[in-house]
């Protein structure tokens, strides 16, 4: 399939639907990398290298049915991450449609970037029932022309009352691995962590790295603003830098809690690692008129090997 205009020139984004009628958007950059972005959650449900390798995991039971969320890609928790609040698990931006924003912000982006959407979400009636303020959120989805994929999010406070609000944020991220026990994360040991498994237990993190055996719910805190995902078997690292999120929440549902997952596939657990990007020790409280902006942008690299050893300070060090 071509990626040309009539006139040969590069489409970097097009518009499509899904067979199951859902608006979704392509990007595509010159080189051969994409994603793809669906209005339902205004969420990536795939990212792919210039090879047309998925770097991103998407459950094979993922339903693609309002009110339910996919399962897998870059879901957006807003204004709830979690339980923790009145709201639904993850809040509800993830499971309704967005809108093109028709007249984005002006971005201090490189100019470069042509391949990118402006979304735009607002609070609806049935939404101003269970959370009462009004709000815009907007996001910026672009792919880069070296594959890096970023997300950045601004949330401004619209309400005429004179009231705050208060939210907390996540983008939660499922990365594709090869074989979850030969994953390992750089970048958040020493950290203090609170064990999603144990009542939010507070723990300080020991060893050099993080490796996977068991079930994991972890949300690190005043983590760095770069974390390495290192897949060893298929000798890639995962790079994820952020920005106006201290938060790291590492998940991986193990063999039983994905048994129990309607809409994930038994063994799954085994190619998929979520690190996600987030705001919730500290929940962000804005006033009217006031604006929070949070990003994350995801690059895959080779892993660089040293007398046969991964050496991930390298890829912590640079950039």
């Amino acid at each position: 399939m071509t990626n040309t205009s009539s006139s040969g020139e590069m489409v970097y984004v097009e518009h499509k639907k899904d067979i199951n009628g859902f608006h979704k958007v392509i990007l595509r950059e010159v080189r051969g990398c994409s994603a793809e972005v669906y209005l339902y959650g205004a969420q990536v449900t795939s990212w792919k290298n210039e090879h047309g390798e998925e770097l991103l995991f998407l459950s094979s039971k993922a339903v693609f049915k309002p009110p339910k969320a996919i399962r897998g890609g870059i879901p957006i928790c807003f204004p709830q991450f979690g339980n923790h609040g009145s709201l639904e698990q993850h809040g509800f931006a993830r499971n309704r449609t967005w809108s093109v924003d028709p007249d984005p912000p002006p971005f201090a982006t490189i100019s470069h970037n042509k391949a990118f959407i402006d979304l735009i979400l607002k609070p609806s009636e049935e939404d101003a029932k269970i959370w009462p303020h009004r709000y815009e959120f907007r996001l910026r989805i672009t792919l880069g022309p070296g594959g890096d994929l970023m997300l950045t999010s601004r949330i401004r406070n619209t309400n005429i009352d004179g009231k705050s609000f208060t939210f907390t944020f996540a983008y939660h991220t499922y990365f594709s691995v090869t074989d979850i026990s030969e994953v390992r994360v750089e970048g958040l040991e020493t950290l203090d962590y609170l064990d999603n498994l144990k009542n939010r237990e507070r723990v300080t993190e020991q060893g050099d790295a993080i490796t996977f055996e068991s079930e994991v719910d972890k949300t690190y805190l005043s983590t760095p603003t770069k974390i390495a995902i290192i897949d060893h078997e298929r000798k890639r690292t995962f790079v994820l830098r952020k920005d106006g999120l201290p938060d790291a929440v590492v998940w991986n549902p193990w063999d039983k809690r994905a048994k129990a997952i309607p809409d994930f596939g038994d063994d799954e657990y085994k190619h998929m690692l979520c690190v996600e990007a987030a705001c919730v020790e500290t929940p962000i409280t804005l006033k009217p008129g006031e604006e929070w902006k949070g990003r994350q942008e995801l690059s895959a690299v080779p892993s660089s090997y040293c007398s046969g050893q991964l050496d991930p300070q390298v890829v912590l060090q640079s950039g």
